[in-house]
C-alpha cells in the first residue's frame, strides 16, 4: 500500500507539471489576486478594480476622460505557450471616434502583448486587440501615435452586445508574424487597458482571467 500511495504521489506530480507546462497564468483576476501587474498612467486614472459579477471575480475598469493601464511583466515562451486567452465585456461603449486619429485614439477595452526592444527602445513592438466603437472587425490598422510599431486590431466592433462576456482565443506568434513579419519566439509583457483621455468620453468595460496556452 505505502508503495501503490508513493507512486500516485508520483503520478499527481507528472499531471500537475503537465498542466502548469500547457498553461502560464497571467491574470488570475478570479482568485482575487492582481499579483505582478502595475499601473502606469499616461492621462488621469481609469478605475481599475477587483469586483464580483455573477459571483465570479474579475476586473472592472470605469474611464472618464483618462487614460491609464494595467501592464505585467512577464516573458512568455511562444514555442511552448503560443495563444493567449481571456474574457472580456463592455458595459459603456466608445463611440463615433476616427480611432486611426490621435484624437480618436480610445477604446472601451483592449488587451495587448509587448515585444521589447531592449537598448534599442524603438525597436518594441506591439499588438493591441482592442473592443473598438467605430472600426469593422478583423480590420487593422497602425496605432495613431506609435505608428507600425504598435499594430491595433479590432476583435469586437459596434455589433457587440453589451454585458455579455466575449471569450478570445489569439496565437500570438502567429499575429506577429503576419503583422510585422517577424517569427518571434517570445513576448515581454501583457497590458490592459480602458481610455478615453483623447476624446474626453466615457467607458467602463470588465476582464476575465488571462492566461497563455499550448493550444
Amino acid at each position: 500500500m505505502k508503495k501503490f500511495w508513493w507512486v500516485f504521489l508520483a503520478m499527481l506530480s507528472l499531471i500537475h507539471a503537465a498542466v502548469a507546462d500547457n498553461k502560464s497564468p497571467i491574470g488570475e483576476f478570479s482568485r482575487n489576486s492582481l499579483e505582478g501587474w502595475e499601473h502606469k498612467s499616461f492621462k488621469g486614472e481609469t478605475q481599475y478594480r477587483l469586483q464580483a459579477i455573477d459571483d465570479v471575480m474579475v476586473l472592472t475598469a470605469d474611464s472618464r476622460g483618462a487614460g491609464s493601464g494595467l501592464f505585467k511583466e512577464q516573458r512568455i515562451d511562444l514555442t511552448q505557450t503560443p495563444f493567449l486567452n481571456w474574457s472580456w465585456r463592455i458595459s459603456k461603449p466608445l463611440t463615433g471616434l476616427n480611432e486611426q486619429s490621435k484624437a480618436g485614439d480610445d477604446y472601451a477595452a483592449r488587451v495587448y502583448v509587448v515585444l521589447k526592444g531592449g537598448l534599442a527602445f524603438w525597436q518594441t513592438k506591439a499588438i493591441n486587440y482592442v473592443w473598438s466603437g467605430n472600426t469593422k472587425k478583423d480590420t487593422v490598422w497602425p496605432n495613431a501615435f506609435a505608428g507600425d510599431h504598435a499594430m491595433m486590431m479590432a476583435l469586437r466592433d459596434p455589433e457587440g452586445v453589451l454585458n455579455v462576456w466575449q471569450a478570445e482565443k489569439r496565437n500570438i506568434r502567429a499575429d506577429f508574424k503576419k503583422l510585422f513579419g517577424e517569427d518571434i519566439t517570445a513576448i515581454d509583457a501583457v497590458a490592459i487597458m480602458t481610455d478615453t483621455d483623447n476624446s474626453g468620453g466615457q467607458a467602463a468595460a470588465a476582464y476575465g482571467d488571462i492566461w497563455f496556452s499550448k493550444d
